[in-house]
């Protein structure tokens, strides 16, 4: 399975996110190198985020990243 590299903004709403696959990668250390070099090409003020995510194909990546996820419970030592 190829690790993919997405480029997500924020679309109208918070539940709603706008997707751009950038690349597709064989190995993880190539995915993890170009979202660096992206996030340091970035400009300070800009909320762009980059994801490297692995999946089966480009459609399974992208339900995983828009689905909502809960917030991890925090302890009350973890605080």
């Amino acid at each position: 399975m190829p690790y993919y590299l997405y480029k997500m903004n924020e679309g109208v709403s918070s539940m709603i996110k706008n997707l751009e696959c950038l690349d597709e990668f064989e190995s993880f250390q190539e995915a993890k190198k170009q979202a660096r070099a992206k996030r340091q090409e970035q400009d300070p003020d800009d909320k762009t985020i980059y994801k490297v995510i692995f999946a089966a194909n480009q459609l399974a990546a992208e339900e995983m990243l828009t689905e909502k996820r809960e917030e991890p419970i925090l302890r009350e030592w973890e605080k």
